[in-house]
Parts: C-alpha cells; structure tokens; sequence
C-alpha cells in the first residue's frame, strides 16, 4: 500500500508541476484532463502527509519508551494508543481510497426520466421522480435545468431530462439508473385495485466541450413549432430543435425553450453526454469482467427499485434493502438508500483489490 501511496504522491507532485507549464496552461483540453487527474487526488495525497505525520510522531513516541526520565516514558505510554487509533483508521480511509475510482464520479449528471409500462399512472410516476431526485438536488445545494419534457396532460410525464449540476453529482447518482417501479393505487381507479407501473431513468456523466468533438458537418438538425399534451402548436415559431448525429444516429430533441438557440444548445448538451457514455461503454466492453461496476450493470432495463405505496415501503433489490420511509424518500431524502449502495460497492472493490 505505501509503495502505491508514494506513486501516487509523486504524480500529484508532477502534476502540479505541468499545471504550472505555459505549454499545458495554453492547451485547454490538456489542461482539463490534468486539472481532473489532480484534482482525483488531492484527498488521497493529503491523507498520506498526515499518515506519514503520525507514522514520525508514532516513531519519536516509541523511542521515548526507554527515555531514562520516567514522566517522559508516562506521556509516551499515554499518547501512544490514541495516535495509534487515529493511524490506524486513516490506513483504513487509504485503502479504500486507493481503490481505482471511477473517471465520472466528480461531474454533474444528465438524468433523463422516461414513463414504462403503466399508461398515464407511470407518467404521473414519472413526475414524482422528477420532483425527487430536484428535491435530493436542492438539499446537496445542486442546480437542476429542465433540458426536455413532454408532458401527459394530467401532471405526469411521458419524458423530462434535466441537468444536475453539482461536484460528485455522479458519484452518487449513478446507483438510480435503471427501472423503477410502483405499486399503489392511481387516482382515477374507482375500484381501489393496486396497479404496477414502471419508470426508466438513465444517469449520464454530463461532457464538456473538450470531452466530444461535434463537428457540424456530422449533424443534421431539424426544426419545427413545439407542441404540447394532444399535439396542439403551443408555439407560433419554428422554435423546437431535432438534432440527428448522422455518425452514431443518435437523436435528440428539445422544444422547452422559446428561442431556437437555447433549445438547439440544450440538445446539444445531451447529446454530448449521450456520446460521451457510448464511447465509456465501449471502453468498459473492452475490458470486461475487470471494469464490470459492482452494484447491477447500470443498465436502465434492469428492475432495481420497488415503491409500494399501501405498505409504505420501498426496496432496492440489488442489496436487498427495505425501509418503510417512503414519503421522505420522494421528498429527496434518498441518502439512507444511496449511502449503503456506496458502501457495498466499495466493500466488493476492496474484496476484487484484496
């Protein structure tokens, strides 16, 4: 572990050493990557000066043992377990801190929220995920923007995707993507019948322009008057933007916005995620079994979450995880369900590490 720890160290070192570089600092995309790759181990570098520390005052402590002056062997044989604890758990913190991270896990989201199986009780579904993870994201102090939606017409939603902005947005939203599903009793069922509707949500790492190259000439965009629940023109431009990359035939559409420019760069913004995840899927193909995430696949058609509404309970089935807390989970507090998913990703990374 220290000969890692001391790579590491002298990476972060040379790291800021090219930071400083006019050559790098002139390479704006150069610069991104480096910035991130030393930002990635700022917390680490840290915690190993402060071992390193506690490893010297350990040592001094220790030597002090067999000082002939006995009130300096009492202080030594006082303070000795207590810097021995604090060492001890900061090694524990290294390990897990050494434990290849996730590339994305610092940037914002691109969550995109699409109704299921279920007809109009999955879009209303759909709406109460919405306000959720707006909910979860105003309480972390993260800036959501609606980039897309289309609404049911009765307060749901067939689709909405929005930004998240915020450090770490996707180290702990990226547990949400798959699907979602929902048993209770919709409001226009006379009969009291308890029906299963589902939800998708797909968690995109959000890309900067130096991650994706768009050129212009591989895009083909279309626009049109946006139109609301039923078709109906709720514009009188040619507002509404359809953007087709004709490399990947990839498609994306925007209308939220008034001006043709704001939708245009809102499509844009997801579909440089959407590129973005392709190519990291590819990647992770690549290698396989290696780089396979240890909780689920991630993949949005695998069921990970009931909410049942008439026993007040929601269970994530990937680690089998109950609470009866449903109202506070859709007011956003989802960090009782996020938190022992960190843990036992990190529990499998150390048992693989191991």
């Amino acid at each position: 572990m220290l000969e890692k720890l001391s790579v590491v160290e002298n990476r972060y070192q040379e790291l800021e050493r090219l930071l400083g570089d006019p050559a790098v600092i002139g390479d704006r995309k150069e610069f991104t990557r480096l910035s991130r790759e030393h930002s990635g181990m700022s917390e680490l570098v840290h915690l190993y000066r402060d071992w390193k520390r506690l490893a010297s005052e350990e040592r001094d402590l220790a030597g002090l043992l067999d000082d002939a002056d006995g009130e300096m062997r009492e202080m030594a044989r006082t303070e000795l377990p207590e810097l021995r604890e604090r060492k001890v758990a900061l090694e524990e913190r290294l390990k897990i801190l050494l434990v290849p991270k996730d590339p994305n896990d610092d940037r914002s989201v691109i969550l995109e929220i699409r109704a299921g199986t279920g007809g109009d009780e999955a879009g209303l579904f759909a709406s109460d995920l919405f306000r959720m993870y707006s909910r979860y994201a105003e309480l972390r102090g993260w800036r959501v923007e609606v980039l897309h939606s289309s609404a049911t017409g009765i307060g749901g939603f067939k689709e909405v995707f929005c930004s998240i902005d915020g450090t770490g947005a996707y180290s702990r939203l990226k547990f949400e993507a798959g699907v979602h599903r929902v048993q209770r009793v919709p409001a226009t069922e006379a009969s009291g019948r308890i029906h299963t509707s589902a939800v998708t949500v797909a968690v995109l790492p959000e890309a900067d322009e130096v991650d994706v190259a768009i050129e212009e000439k591989d895009l083909r965009v279309d626009v049109y008057r946006s139109s609301g629940p039923g078709g109906q023109s709720v514009n009188t431009t040619d507002s509404a933007v359809r953007i087709t990359h004709l490399p990947t035939g990839l498609v994306v559409t925007c209308q939220d916005e008034k001006s043709q420019h704001k939708n245009k760069s809102k499509a844009l913004k997801i579909l440089r995620s959407r590129l973005l995840e392709r190519a990291q899927e590819e990647q992770r193909s690549a290698v396989a079994e290696s780089r396979r995430s240890m909780v689920g696949t991630g993949d949005r058609s695998e069921r990970i979450r009931t909410y049942n509404f008439p026993q007040n309970r929601v269970t994530d089935h990937r680690i089998n995880l109950t609470t009866h807390a449903l109202e506070k989970i859709l007011d956003g507090e989802i960090d009782g369900l996020i938190e022992p998913l960190l843990t036992h990703q990190r529990a499998e990374a150390l048992r693989v590490e191991a």
